[in-house]
């Protein structure tokens, strides 16, 4: 059998059957500091596709950044076929300030595919699709909810795309979203590029949540899995098929003031429901938050202070709510007694 072929990324190669740290050079801070992208690769013995995961697009969306670090611990890696790039922190810059965007202001997800001579967030995504998007076969793209709310554990793809769809099927988080393609997003510009991307979603900007983490690494797992990267042994199948929500919405805040919320992510919520009241500072004047429509809230705001036309809870439509909560329950624990992970996520 011929050697496989070094992977070469940057100005460096990976030997097969090893695993390395390459830094892409991006800029240097005003005090001479570099910044790269750092991409790990692990590059197999035998043939395979070549998939990355990405974290950190939005730099203080952190739990991505955390899935990856315990993806590139565990031991099945050992075997794997094919090639895996792992880019925990896309946007050090935010990254390191705790903020979303860099330091043009710009937000890094509305910059793709980016020019060699445009912003600084331009040039980053160009850097970011050249030489990482345009090696791969295939990317899963792990954000959270933005700051000051949060996200139960979903997978976002487009309307029409089976092999997304299936895919977001095999990862098994607990909703399967269908959303657009937005304009300048890494998503979308992959796409144009002829490699599809899986988009997780779950927890909070700046915070850690466990449940969050298994579900994004036991995803990501199974995804290499049924791409042949990866032995079937250790890695456990979702006992039930996720949900799948065609559409969704957002109820606002009818006013400023004080919210008081009785519904959290995850939870069911009926036609006419009141799902949290929004009161003024004095308590004179308090108005319910009620949905119009049932279905499953997949997101939140968990800041208690708004203003009117703030984003409070998103509520996803769902064909069955008997089955969903069934579905819901199902999967939680399967990611609470899964025996892949121990009490710090890694057996």
């Amino acid at each position: 059998m011929a050697r496989r072929k070094p992977f070469q990324i940057g100005d460096q190669t990976v030997a097969p059957g090893t695993r390395r740290t390459i830094d892409l050079p991006v800029s240097v801070l005003s005090d001479h500091t570099p910044v790269t992208i750092s991409a790990h690769v692990i590059h197999g013995r035998r043939d395979g596709p070549v998939v990355f995961v990405s974290a950190g697009v939005h730099g203080d969306e952190i739990i991505g950044v955390e899935i990856v670090r315990r993806l590139l611990g565990m031991p099945n890696l050992k075997s794997l076929r094919g090639t895996l790039i792992a880019v925990p922190i896309v946007n050090t810059f935010g990254f390191l300030n705790h903020s979303r965007y860099l330091p043009d202001r710009r937000d890094l997800n509305r910059c793709f595919p980016g020019t060699e001579g445009g912003s600084l967030a331009s040039r980053l995504a160009r850097i970011f699709m050249t030489e990482i998007v345009a090696r791969a076969d295939l990317g899963i793209d792990l954000h959270s909810a933005a700051v000051h709310r949060t996200n139960m554990p979903q997978v976002r793809i487009s309307p029409d795309n089976r092999e997304t769809l299936r895919l977001a099927r095999v990862f098994g988080a607990p909703v399967i979203l269908r959303s657009r393609l937005r304009e300048g997003s890494l998503r979308g510009a992959a796409k144009e590029a002829g490699v599809d991307v899986l988009l997780f979603e779950a927890g909070e900007a700046l915070r850690f949540d466990e449940m969050a983490v298994r579900s994004g690494v036991s995803g990501i797992l199974r995804v290499l899995r049924d791409q042949g990267m990866l032995p079937a042994k250790g890695i456990s199948k979702p006992k039930r098929k996720p949900l799948l929500s065609k559409s969704s919405h957002w109820l606002r805040a009818p006013q400023g003031g004080l919210l008081r919320s009785f519904k959290s992510e995850g939870d069911m919520v009926k036609a006419s429901e009141t799902l949290a009241i929004v009161s003024d500072p004095f308590g004179e004047v308090e108005i319910p938050v009620v949905t119009d429509l049932a279905g499953l809230i997949v997101g939140r705001t968990v800041f208690p202070s708004i203003n009117e036309g703030d984003a409070l809870f998103h509520v996803a439509q769902v064909a069955d709510a008997e089955e969903a909560e069934e579905t819901l329950e199902y999967l939680s624990s399967q990611l609470e007694d899964d025996p892949m992970f121990d009490e710090d996520g890694i057996i």
